[in-house]
């Protein structure tokens, strides 16, 4: 029977062990830590719940084709994706209906709302163009890029706006700088930064609001447990707490990996963890790790977990409270790696819509900011500053005194997701995509070189994020299934 070890439990590992299973192979998963979903995670305080990393899904069919009927939990499509609150006081709520969503920017905005009913249907090009290549697809594969899908995608490169970065996109098909901001932040989804990132990254306002966004209905962690009791069903064998030290890989074969008692044999080895630590720890070379390293690492988060006495009713599930400067801001995260003192501040409560996450009377606030990725700084004293700099600005744009509503407080800053998830530097998805090149430059889910060696997860091709890493892992099975069919009968 073939046997198969993957190396970390995120995501794209529980997938990636599901697909393999159901090919019948024999899947052994090794975990540092001591529970799977990686950043998909949760947090139980003081009878608060949180969602301790994501939080909304898109493509949620991405994860309900891998589950049996039974595990297909329910999930609700938002009607309000997020709200916006802006420093000259405008208050935008971005409907997921496109008609209701551009005739509030009508009204607020004072700006045709055709201008986004039309740049949505421009990103839905975008997606139709470049998906099956790009994200569905392993475009390192000469077999790939000669498809007719494939050409058709260079044939109409114009229409991808790969020259042009977001912002400048953004600008020129948006008349309102609200507006753009709005749909500038769409390159923190991959972190990274709008003035710099290629304008293809409109593509993800398309799966908001063309595609609608989700939440299972007893939290994002839903996806992590279903995942989880799917691999089980399917014989799959969870080792925790079990790190991989070391893959053996010679004579251009994988042959198995090393853990703390000793050596496990496989015919197939998948990794799930970030691709710089890879080369770096578990299959040194320091050629690969060198390219890797020259690559800007992608923005990381600082995040204070609130159990908040009162209820807000100003607020939606997912709010916005952006920054005056979005430029300098993103100055700071890249060029200075600092964090802004007037940051864009991210707060979802998952409690809007599950008031079980918060005991009566109370609210689970998931306060976030963009952060640098660590490079040594000073966090103890950043945290203290952000938190201040956080408080300040939301009780100035909700007219509301808030300090003395936390009843409980847990923090998340860029060291800790390095020691929780391993992710380097704790960059959210590896390498930025601050360049055209980006996609291009993200590590392959395969090795030419090394038969059976393969590659899922935020680190690696075609990126980080729920359905990206899922993805990653459907092309891994493909690959994998033609690498059994090539054996000698």
């Amino acid at each position: 029977m073939t046997t198969a070890i993957i190396i970390g439990s995120g995501i794209g590992g529980l997938a990636t062990a599901i697909r393999l299973a159901r090919q019948g192979i024999s899947v052994a998963v090794y975990e540092s830590a001591e529970k799977a979903g990686g950043k998909v995670s949760q947090l139980h305080f003081d009878g608060f719940r949180f969602d301790a990393g994501p939080s909304l899904l898109t493509l949620p069919e991405l994860v309900h084709e891998l589950l049996d009927d039974d595990l297909r939990f329910p999930i609700r499509k938002l009607d309000v994706i997020t709200k916006y609150f802006y420093p000259d006081g405008t208050q935008l709520s971005a409907f997921s209906n496109v008609e209701k969503f551009s005739a509030e920017v009508g009204q607020k905005l004072d700006i045709p709302s055709s201008k986004v009913v039309n740049y949505l249907k421009k990103a839905a090009k975008v997606y139709e163009l470049t998906s099956d290549l790009f994200i569905f697809g392993s475009f390192h594969r000469i077999k790939t890029l000669m498809n007719l899908k494939s050409l058709r995608t260079l044939i109409h490169f114009r229409h991808l706006q790969a020259l042009n970065t977001l912002h400048e996109y953004n600008r020129q098909e948006l008349s309102d700088g609200r507006l753009v901001q709005l749909f500038d932040r769409y390159a923190t989804y991959n972190g990274s930064n709008p003035y710099e990132t290629p304008a293809t990254l409109s593509v993800i306002s398309h799966l908001e609001h063309n595609l609608g966004a989700f939440i299972p209905e007893d939290g994002m962690f839903q996806i992590t447990d279903s995942l989880y009791q799917q691999a089980l069903r399917l014989g799959v064998k969870f080792h925790f707490s079990q790190p991989v030290r070391k893959v053996d890989a010679a004579n251009g074969k994988v042959s198995g990996v090393i853990i703390d008692t000793g050596f496990v044999a496989a015919d197939i080895v998948v990794s799930d963890i970030d691709i710089h630590r890879f080369y770096s720890s578990l299959l040194p070379d320091k050629k690969r790790l060198a390219r890797i390293t020259k690559e800007e690492r992608s923005s990381s988060a600082l995040i204070f977990y609130w159990g908040m006495k009162g209820v807000f009713p100003e607020l939606d599930i997912h709010n916005i409270f952006f920054s005056s400067d979005y430029q300098d801001e993103f100055e700071h995260l890249f060029e200075k790696k600092k964090i802004y003192n007037d940051p864009t501040v991210y707060v979802y409560i998952s409690s809007k819509y599950n008031r079980s996450d918060a005991p009566e009377g109370c609210e689970n606030w998931f306060v976030m900011i963009n952060a640098p990725a660590d490079t040594g700084q000073n966090w103890d004293e950043l945290i203290a500053q952000s938190r201040k700099n956080i408080l300040e600005k939301l009780e100035r744009m909700l007219g509301k005194k808030l300090s003395e509503s936390i009843v409980s407080e847990q923090i998340l800053s860029p060291p800790d997701i390095f020691k929780q998830t391993g992710s380097v530097n704790g960059s959210l998805y590896g390498s930025s995509s601050n360049s055209r090149y980006a996609s291009f430059n993200r590590h392959a889910n395969f090795r030419r070189d090394i038969n059976g060696l393969y590659f899922v997860g935020g680190s690696v091709h075609p990126g980080g994020g729920i359905p990206l890493c899922l993805s990653s892992a459907n092309i891994v099975d493909g690959l994998v299934k033609e690498q059994l069919q090539k054996r000698p009968k």
